[in-house]
This record gives C-alpha cells, sequence and structure tokens, in this order.
C-alpha cells in the first residue's frame, strides 16, 4: 500500500513536470516565430521608409519602392465586407437554430454546419471563381468580376460556419430564466430573442464575430482566386487589387532571402501576426466580461 502511493505521487509530479514543460516549450516555440519574424520584416526599414511602407501604394520591388498601403487597404477592405454580410446572416442563422428550429432540424443542420466548416478554403475559392466574379461581373460595371467584392463575399461565405456555431453556442448556454421570465412578463417571442437573450449573450457573439474576422483577415488561396492580384490601389469594390495574404504568396518564392523586398514580404507577416495577437486579446477580454456577468 504505501508502494502503491508512492507511485501515484511520483506519476503525479511526472505529470505536473511533463504539462509544464510543454507549455514553457509551446510560449518558446510561439515567441521565437514572433521574433524571428519580427526581426526578418523590421530590417525592411534598414532601407525603406517605415512611413512610406505604411502610406504609399507604390509597390515596385525593382524600383526600390516598397509601400504596402494597397495590400493593408485590401486586407481590410475584404474583412469589412465579410464581416458586414456574414456577421448578420451568421447570427439569425444562430437565433434560428437556438430558439426556433425544431430539435429535428437542428439535428440536421448543426452537423451540415459543422461540416460546412471543413470545406477546404480552395474549393470556396473555385466556387467563387466561377460563380461569384461571374455575377460581380453581371451586375456592375467591372470588366473583369475580380475585386474586394468577390473576395468579400466570398470570405462571408467562409466565415458563416464560425459565426453560427459559436453564436449558437452562447445563445443556448444563457440560463432558462432568462427566457422564462421575459415570456412571463408579457414580452412576445421576438421580443425575447431582440431585447433579452441576444444582449445577454453578446460576449459570445463578439467573440465568435472576432475569430471570424481573424479567419477572415488571414485566409489567403480563396482570396487569391478571387480578387484580382494587382498591386494596384483599389479605387472600388469592382476594381482588381491585392491583400497582404495574397501577395506574400505570390511573391515570396521569386524573392532571394535576406533582400529588402523578401524583408518586405515578412513585415506584411509580421503585421498579420500582430492583427492576431490582438484579435486574442479582444477575444479574451469578451470572455472575460462576459465571465463576470
Amino acid at each position: 500500500m504505501p508502494h502503491s502511493k508512492s507511485w501515484v505521487y511520483f506519476s503525479d509530479r511526472l505529470a505536473r513536470y511533463l504539462f509544464i514543460s510543454s507549455a514553457v516549450l509551446v510560449s518558446l516555440i510561439i515567441l521565437c516565430i514572433i521574433w524571428f519574424v519580427g526581426m526578418q520584416g523590421l530590417s525592411t526599414f534598414r532601407d525603406a521608409s517605415v512611413i512610406g511602407f505604411f502610406t504609399s501604394s507604390k509597390w515596385s520591388p525593382d524600383t526600390g519602392q516598397f509601400g504596402a498601403l494597397t495590400f493593408i487597404v485590401g486586407s481590410i477592405g475584404t474583412t469589412l465586407i465579410a464581416i458586414l454580410i456574414g456577421g448578420p446572416l451568421g447570427l439569425a442563422g444562430a437565433v434560428f437554430l437556438a430558439e426556433i428550429a425544431p430539435p429535428w432540424v437542428r439535428s440536421v443542420m448543426r452537423p451540415a454546419t459543422d461540416l460546412f466548416a471543413g470545406i477546404p478554403s480552395v474549393v470556396y475559392g473555385y466556387v467563387g471563381l466561377t460563380v461569384i466574379v461571374g455575377l460581380v461581373r453581371r451586375y456592375t460595371d467591372s470588366s473583369s468580376g475580380y475585386g474586394v467584392l468577390a473576395a468579400g463575399i466570398v470570405l462571408a461565405i467562409m466565415i458563416l460556419p464560425t459565426v453560427i456555431s459559436l453564436s449558437e453556442d452562447a445563445l443556448r448556454s444563457l440560463p432558462a430564466t432568462y427566457k422564462e421570465a421575459s415570456l412571463a412578463l408579457g414580452a412576445t417571442r421576438w421580443q425575447t430573442i431582440r431585447r433579452v437573450l441576444v444582449p445577454a449573450a453578446s460576449p459570445g457573439i463578439l467573440t465568435a464575430l472576432i475569430l471570424a474576422m481573424a479567419r477572415a483577415i488571414g485566409e489567403t488561396m480563396a482570396v487569391q482566386m478571387v480578387i484580382g492580384n494587382s498591386p494596384r490601389f483599389p479605387g472600388s469594390l469592382v476594381s482588381p487589387t491585392s491583400t497582404l495574404t495574397s501577395n506574400i504568396v505570390m511573391e515570396m518564392g521569386n524573392t532571394p532571402y535576406g533582400s529588402t523586398w523578401n524583408n518586405a514580404l515578412f513585415m506584411m507577416s509580421f503585421i498579420l501576426l500582430i492583427i492576431a495577437l490582438i484579435m486574442i486579446i479582444l477575444v479574451r477580454t469578451a470572455v472575460r466580461k462576459g465571465a463576470a456577468r
């Protein structure tokens, strides 16, 4: 018996040290990635202007012009369009599944939504290339159909599973007393949903929207297929342009390591990394506020 207790004590301490070591290792790997990408990216400003990099739209590495404003605006524009379209649609789908749909409908639609999230991005890109780009070309004055609008619509479709799943979980996790008390006071179902349930679940819904934005701004393949991949500042929603991710993919393989051109692409990656870290902080803040309620 004493031998058994000592073995349990040893295994518990071993497991504790193993978990601590794993956490430290993961933290070191993340810090090394941030340090490496950051150092490579900041090396850009040995030969290029910091102000010019962030405020100029002239991207011509052959002539020493490294203005990333076009790609930053393209990334922000596609993300905003995606969240403006996909956010309300996703929230409406979550409300339907959580409060309106009968159990048999939810049992079919929820697995379908999860399966929807597993579709490769290249499939979304191909559908956007053959359907959405054609529709944009037909119903706008665009000669090609490529641009921020097409990319934003594709991203809106891609983020729907994230918004629907997380928002539905936030709504279904609310205490049943919220709904019962509202109905007992004479509120209708729609008044209860709009004025009680959705505001109460707002931290979880906000988390869903932030994570959806993080996926949208970091998406590469689908955006690359429909945005046009032109290093020109977007004069309209239907003019070909490029984003941070699509430009990195298009040009990284053609640049010599350590050159200013290569370092500028690393700087774009560092910008995306900083944006991802900001998104994580916002998610943790939203979760903390939700737990404090």
